[in-house]
């Protein structure tokens, strides 16, 4: 049997559209725009970015609660996203002209530039649900949230202003830790912090900690685990060291997810696990619970 020999074009054609008009030139494509849609870390799911943000930035499909920044957090609790930003200019120095593979300054400036913050937390205050609070919220973007002077000194400040102005704290916690490049100076901010805390306490003023993916090491060991309620978010990574330290100093195999909220949460470290698009009303409803009748008994008294 004899087959005719093709037409060359008609071989290409095989493989490769050769006809007028029907290749579109690479000038005339047309792409979609970025952030339209995100994609799940864990179920894979594409989500149109608009959904995600109503949803708090919690997946519709698998509730997986992506990691957001101060920004976020602050659209979240505070009504309509407004609010007014406190010690906004408060930048972190060098005092121990600290170098190893770069200098500690580059690596500020750097942060400034990736992140647009000035350091590793941002503090604000405004309405939540009709009520005004202070929120102080750490941002893991920045040198992975890592408490230096800085974060001290603003969460330090934001509890004074609320002492000054009686109102409820809440602190956000977002940290791999102390800072190690100012050494004994960020190790001083668990005791300067916790002190405010304290004095917060004597005037009878609520503070809700408020713990997500991760809150470990020096912010753990202070701010983080000191609220009149520890509030989780789910899943969340937290713990003071990590599980091959913790397992090479007592020499046991760890249980199975014991630095999560929820295990936290069985044995007692943890009072509620709340999702995020939860967060705002069932915060202010336990706000109302507990401050509302602190204050009316101040004024009878």
């Amino acid at each position: 049997m004899e087959f005719e020999e093709e037409d060359e074009n008609e071989k290409s054609s095989w493989f490769k559209r050769v006809r007028e008009n029907i290749v579109t030139k690479t000038k005339d494509k047309k792409s979609t725009p970025d952030g339209l849609w995100e994609k799940c870390p864990r179920c894979k799911a594409i989500i149109p970015a608009k959904d995600l943000i109503a949803n708090a930035w919690v997946c519709t499909q698998c509730e997986f609660h992506t990691k957001i920044g101060s920004k976020e957090y602050f659209a979240i609790l505070f009504d309509a996203g407004k609010f007014t930003e406190l010690d906004a200019d408060l930048i972190s120095g060098d005092p121990l002209s600290f170098h190893d593979t770069s200098a500690y300054t580059d690596r500020i400036r750097v942060s400034q530039a990736k992140s647009g913050l000035k350091d590793a937390v941002r503090s604000a205050t405004g309405k939540m649900n009709g009520m005004p609070v202070v929120i102080a919220c750490m941002d893991f973007s920045f040198i992975g949230g890592s408490m230096g002077s800085v974060v001290g000194e603003k969460i330090a400040r934001a509890i004074d202003y609320g002492r000054e102005h009686r109102m409820p704290v809440l602190v956000i916690s977002k940290s791999g830790g102390a800072r190690m490049m100012e050494a004994a100076f960020s190790l001083m901010q668990m005791a300067k912090t916790s002190a405010r805390l304290a004095l917060l306490a004597q005037d009878g003023i609520p503070y809700i900690s408020i713990l997500t993916d991760p809150t470990t090491g020096g912010v753990t060991a202070s701010y983080a685990m000191l609220g009149d309620f520890n509030v989780a978010e789910p899943e969340a990574l937290i713990g003071f060291a990590g599980p091959r330290v913790i397992r090479e100093t007592i020499g046991r195999d760890l249980p199975k997810g014991f630095q999560s909220s929820e295990f936290l949460l069985e044995h007692g470290f943890v009072d509620f696990i709340v999702k995020r698009f939860e967060m705002k009303d069932k915060l202010s409803t336990l706000l109302r619970l507990i401050w509302d009748k602190k204050q009316a008994k101040k004024e009878n008294n």
